[in-house]
């Protein structure tokens, strides 16, 4: 964001924010930009920005300070107006500022996260003016003097400051420009006198004449010496030359053998011709020399690579559905994509072998992305893709990598350049095809050093990736073979067109049952081996994995389960080595003995119909659960008083519900004085937990509805929806948890709407059992199902009130005309 003012003022206020600065001094009249990055120091440009637009910046004594004090800084500054002001994206400012009077500061005081300061202008003290014209003229001479004697200043910043014709800017400049001590330039700007900082300056000017003096004749010292170290080492490669000849032509052995690598390789032309350079290069080159070892490592690199190494596809349908149920329980819908995905390949390579399609069309196929909450399978799938083909498999964790190099590589002019990590995933592959696991895709940084986001765009588009280049090989490498997967937790952090490169494959949460046969099939297993236990050492029941499963962990993946299954197996070891038993029983009751108490307690349904409470059911990247709506009318004013840390979309639902109520309170026997004269409190618990989404609308409703008709609501219906203000009730997501988490609460009836029908085909059968579903399209449905007595409860308020509305109209004047 920029900002700017037409006309820079002058003047002063009485209070100024205070914006410390380290190392550096600025003068009256100068323009200079200055970066702030600490909080003290961003909160007085605000504070500057927010009054008069007028800071003070003032020099620290010690630049190592982080949060300075009115110690730690001069008691001179000078006063600035901000001309610009901009803040980046990772919090810091910078900021244009014009300087315009030097000012004594009378007391530091603090403010609100920041430093401020009463001030007072220092006058500029003139002088006699032929003083002052002998000084000007002495110090723009040794200044002169100062710049033939080799002081580098850029010629622009040289010429400005030789045109200065005022003493006062003449001064402020050179001690600018010049590298002085903090304290002397600070000193110049502590004086009001003009013929005091032109003397200083000139006691200063003549202090670096004499110190280049010295340099010079250090220089001359140094270049002798420097001398004799050539002779001497020119010696030194004598004998090493004469020691070669006596010893064999190792290095003449060393090209040799590059030669014979490369001609090995069947490089492509363009890619040859530059191998080619680099090796004559090597060849003319001392084997001992530093650029020798840079060309060395180079042609190391490139010799090493699979430019047409690759392995042969055996693609086996049966067999790769054989490995994939092997080695994962369920993700089925994941399964079957990925036996597409091979049935896809198959085909295409049976054309191929019959001259009908190219072999680079075969390589040609979408970039898979897995996504999925952790400990949901993604990467494992990898590896059991890599197995069904017969491919070589590496894994690249992309996880915090904020720097482009790391995907393309350092270019060979850097002191330890190196390719990037996918070129070193190829030769640690050592296949031109293997299957290549970008892991943490959404992790990626930006910095200055470039995005490696951006550098991953040429990598997956299988339109260009056949001439990846990796800046440290600096030709091209054919990447378009290279079987590419990709994994996220969450997609919307994956920039779009990198997104666009891939095709999603959704990972959902394991189900309890899912999980349980997991334990039972890997986990355990697995565990017991890593702890030096025997198969029937230790044997959990099915029952104490269900409430490790349920009452110790809530995650959508299988490692904390994995984690307390280790738990609980190393206690039993330490038992079997203490007791001597040969093997140890744990049942459910055993679980809080080795575990301790339960972690988790899941929501389980009301024990009887309540009046303003209804059931939601809420999904979770870790699973389903229910939710108590709860209502209550009480006497006020007709506010709507919602808690319970409900998001927009939620509270949206909740007003939705109201207009719905007052639009059908007469059909619901709902006296309509009751909303004006009534406050209506809504709550979610449990507070702590935020909740957001529309699906709570049905369940809002029917509670709602409940409390102002004060009629129950059945408290063995779970509910979930969204709703419109004219009844109707609209599909939502996460069907499966939700109905599974109410299925686990001891819920027997699930109402869910309509166009979610379908959705109910994700829940295996033998799941479905004892649970009664109802389909509702509008709400009258839904308070039928939900109401204790269902609408004819309403309908009959609705008949003893009508009555009593009649006798009053009957008692009212007639107009009479």
């Amino acid at each position: 964001m920029n900002e700017k003012t037409d006309k820079p003022s002058t003047h002063l206020p009485d209070a100024l924010p205070v914006c410390p600065v380290r190392g550096s001094v600025i003068y009256p009249s100068m323009v200079m930009p200055i970066d702030a990055g600490r909080p003290i120091s961003i909160r007085a440009i605000d504070a500057a920005l927010a009054q008069e637009r007028v800071i003070l910046i003032v020099s620290q004594r010690d630049k190592e300070v982080e949060e300075p004090g009115p110690d730690d800084l001069y008691d001179v500054g000078t006063a600035c107006n901000v001309l610009r002001m901009r803040k980046n994206a990772d919090g810091s400012v910078q900021m244009l500022v014009q300087a315009f009077a030097r000012v004594r500061v009378q007391q530091y005081r603090k403010a609100d996260g920041y430093l401020e300061a009463s001030v007072v202008r220092l006058p500029e003290v003139e002088g006699k003016a032929t003083e002052v014209r002998a000084l000007f003229r002495e110090v723009r001479e040794r200044f002169e003097n100062l710049l033939r004697e080799g002081k580098y200043l850029s010629p622009e910043v040289a010429q400005f400051v030789l045109n200065l014709e005022d003493p006062s800017l003449l001064a402020d400049y050179i001690a600018f420009h010049l590298e002085f001590k903090l304290e002397d330039k600070q000193r110049i700007l502590a004086t009001p006198s003009v013929v005091d900082r032109l003397k200083r300056i000139a006691i200063l000017l003549d202090a670096e004449l004499d110190l280049m003096e010295t340099q010079r004749r250090i220089q001359q010292q140094v270049k002798e010496e420097i001398d004799k170290n050539q002779r001497e080492f020119y010696l030194r490669e004598q004998m090493k030359a004469i020691q070669r000849e006596l010893h064999g032509e190792e290095g003449e052995m060393e090209v040799e053998e590059f030669r014979a690598k490369i001609a090995a390789l069947q490089l492509p032309q363009s890619v040859l011709s530059e191998v080619e350079r680099e090796l004559s290069r090597f060849a003319r080159m001392h084997p001992d020399s530093a650029e020798a070892s840079v060309v060395r490592t180079y042609l190391d690199w490139i010799t090493n690579l699979p430019w047409n190494t690759r392995t042969e596809d055996q693609i086996d349908l049966k067999e790769a559905k054989r490995i994939l149920d092997e080695d994962h329980y369920g993700l089925e819908k994941v399964k079957d994509r990925v036996l597409e995905y091979l049935a896809v390949r198959k085909l295409k390579l049976e054309r191929q072998k019959s001259g009908e399609i190219p072999l680079e069309e075969v390589s040609k196929g979408p970039i898979l992305l897995f996504v999925g909450p952790p400990g949901v399978g993604k990467t494992s799938i990898a590896k059991s893709i890599a197995k069904s083909l017969g491919r070589k498999y590496h894994r690249i964790s992309l996880g915090g990598a904020r720097d482009e190099s790391d995907i393309r590589g350092h270019r060979r002019t850097y002191i330890g350049a190196m390719p990037g990590r996918i070129i070193q995933g190829m030769r640690q592959a050592g296949s031109k095809n293997p299957v290549i696991l970008l892991d943490e895709v959404d992790k990626l940084g930006a910095s200055y050093q470039g995005d490696p986001a951006a550098a991953l765009l040429e990598l997956l588009d299988p339109a260009q990736n056949k001439e990846f280049t990796d800046h440290y090989l600096g030709v091209p490498f054919d990447m378009s073979e290279v079987l590419f997967i990709c994994t996220a937790n969450f997609p919307e952090n994956i920039p779009g067109p990198l997104y666009d490169r891939m095709e999603l494959i959704e990972f959902t949460s394991y189900i309890e049952q899912e999980k349980l046969e997991i334990a039972k099939r890997y986990l355990l297993p697995r565990q017991l081996s890593e702890n030096g236990l025997k198969e029937n050492q230790v044997v959990i029941t099915e029952a104490a994995l269900m409430r490790l499963i349920t009452h110790y962990t809530r995650e959508a993946g299988v490692r904390n389960l994995e984690r307390e299954i280790g738990a609980l197996l190393r206690k039993s070891a330490r038992a079997i080595l203490e007791s001597g038993k040969k093997r140890v029983r744990i049942t459910e009751g055993d679980l809080e003995k080795y575990l301790g108490p339960a972690r988790f307690q899941p929501e389980s349904e009301a024990r009887t119909p309540q009046v303003g409470v209804a059931t939601g059911m809420f999904y979770t990247p870790v699973g389903g659960d229910i939710m108590f709506i709860e209502v209550s009318v009480m006497p006020g004013k007709g506010n709507l008083i919602l808690t319970g840390q409900l998001g927009d979309v939620m509270k949206e639902s909740a007003r939705a519900a109201l207009s719905y109520a007052k639009k059908n309170a007469q059909r619901f026997g709902i006296p309509l004085e009751k909303f004006d004269n009534s406050d209506v409190h809504i709550h979610v618990p449990a507070g702590a937990v935020p909740k957001e989404g529309p699906s709570a609308g049905i369940a809002i409703t029917a509670a709602l509805v409940s409390a102002l008709a004060e009629v129950p609501v059945r408290n063995d219906v779970a509910m979930t929806g969204e709703i419109t203000l004219t009844g109707r009730v609209l599909p939502i997501g996460g069907v499966k948890e939700k109905v599974l988490g109410a299925r686990r609460a001891g819920i027997r009836e699930v109402i869910l709407p309509k166009q979610n029908q379908p959705d109910l085909s994700d829940i295996p059968a033998y799941l479905r059992q004892n649970l009664k579903f109802h389909f509702a399209e509008t709400l009258d449905e839904v308070l039928n199902w939900t109401l204790v007595g269902g609408l004819a409860a309403l309908e009959g308020r609705t008949v003893a009130i009508t009555p009593k509305k009649a006798r009053r109209s009957k008692v009212q004047p007639v107009a009479r005309a």
